[in-house]
């Protein structure tokens, strides 16, 4: 299935339990139009939703994964202050609360994990949508900038406090003061990829880590994310408090007993999200 657009497209995809969301105007390295944005946040938003579906993973047609936001579309928009990362034409972003930020600035976050598979060109907002999935997987020819201050500009999706959780405040400094390009090694280094693999092979491995994840007890999966995110948005004291009742929740359900009962059997676990 694909949301078309004249200014490029987004195809989704269902593969068993995992959604395939694929950047598609490879012509353009793949630069995001506002059309493509809305067709990424209507992605997002049925990953959420469906309840057959316990993972998603993002990916690019073509060899470049994404060149950033196609600047002079948005040039009037940031001008006015719009907030770029969840505008489509015409529709006003505060009209429906439940749609997820794609980029992860502020809520309603996703509630099912990400995967990304990044390849060659990965620029500004392409990088900030790497740096909002919870796993990346990136080829060897991946080049990753943000080149805000090479434009007149600051990073508006989350770049300025993602990259300093993921690559801590020296490595997020230096190569968000400098604007300069980095490869998929020091990307690697300092934490923003987690895995690096020949090109080509980036979307299967991404695919092959979903699948472990959806073969886990997708209740769990959700509440362990969940945790996680209030640890990075309220601190220690919140995410600890949020132990006990998250623990109790989940021991009355069928796939913690299907968990045990798996363990007494010595078998893998087949839970059913209830």
């Amino acid at each position: 299935m694909t949301h078309e657009s004249s200014a490029g497209t987004v195809t989704i995809e269902t593969v068993g339990k995992i959604l395939l969301i694929g950047i598609n105007r490879p012509a353009k390295r793949n630069g995001l139009t506002p059309e493509m944005l809305a067709a990424l946040t209507e992605a997002y938003q049925r990953l959420d939703e469906a309840a057959d579906l316990r993972v998603g993973v993002l990916f690019a047609h073509g060899p470049d994964f994404c060149a950033g936001l196609d600047l002079p579309r948005f040039a009037e928009r940031f001008a006015k202050g719009d907030d770029f990362a969840s505008v489509e034409a015409g529709n006003d972003p505060e009209s429906d609360p439940a749609r997820p930020d794609i980029f992860a600035r502020r809520p309603p976050w996703r509630k099912k994990p990400l995967v990304a598979a990044i390849k060659g060109i990965t620029y500004t907002a392409g990088l900030e949508l790497a740096l909002a999935a919870d796993i990346v997987v990136s080829a060897t020819d991946a080049r990753l900038a943000m080149l805000e201050p090479r434009r007149g500009l600051m990073p508006v999706g989350g770049a300025t406090y993602r990259f300093i959780e993921r690559g801590g405040w020296g490595n997020a400094m230096r190569w968000l003061l400098t604007g300069e390009e980095f490869g998929a090694d020091e990307a690697h280094r300092i934490g923003i990829v987690q895995e690096i693999v020949p090109p080509g092979f980036e979307l299967n491995r991404a695919i092959a880590i979903a699948e472990t994840i959806a073969s886990r007890a997708p209740l769990a999966v959700e509440a362990l994310r969940a945790n996680a995110v209030t640890y990075a948005t309220q601190g220690e004291v919140a995410c600890a408090a949020e132990f006990s009742p998250i623990s109790a929740r989940l021991a009355r359900t069928e796939d913690f007993a299907e968990g045990v009962q798996s363990f007494r059997e010595k078998r893998e676990a087949v839970f059913r999200g209830c």
